[in-house]
């Protein structure tokens, strides 16, 4: 199958978005949650790199591209809705703009307390300077 009738065969939302899970190759950790445009998918694939739609600042973005912690992508999965995707990855250094190795560095107890799960990768402060 090619590739742009892989995408076209995707379910889009009404934004045009699917959302994407980045997982960890080597540990099956979840690294984060994305969504992704066609020409994010298709960056993707072809560059074996994530490509993200920043809804924030509605353009699409090489994940990575400020702080230099590229996701390389190892091999990609589609739900059996094609309606999201699965793409595991070899990080470098950290996923999570906040500096942990994931997003999903929070950890919630038994009484709605956040608690931080893991050590700081590198400090956002100093990548992130406006």
């Amino acid at each position: 199958m090619d590739l742009t009738r892989f995408i076209e065969e995707l379910i889009f939302n009404h934004h045009g978005l699917i959302p994407a899970v980045i997982q960890d190759d080597a540990s099956g950790r979840v690294l984060t949650l994305c969504y992704m445009d066609k020409m994010a998918i298709l960056k993707t694939i072809e560059e074996k790199k994530i490509y993200v739609f920043r809804r924030s600042s509605g353009r699409l973005m090489l994940k990575g591209e400020v702080s230099g912690n590229i996701q390389v992508v190892k091999s990609v999965y589609v739900d059996c809705a094609d309606n999201s995707l699965l793409f595991k990855v070899d990080p470098v250094k950290a996923a999570c703009h906040e500096g942990y190795f994931s997003c999903f560095y929070q950890k919630i107890d038994d009484n709605g307390n956040r608690i931080v799960s893991e050590e700081r990768l590198f400090d956002p402060k100093e990548v992130y300077r406006a």
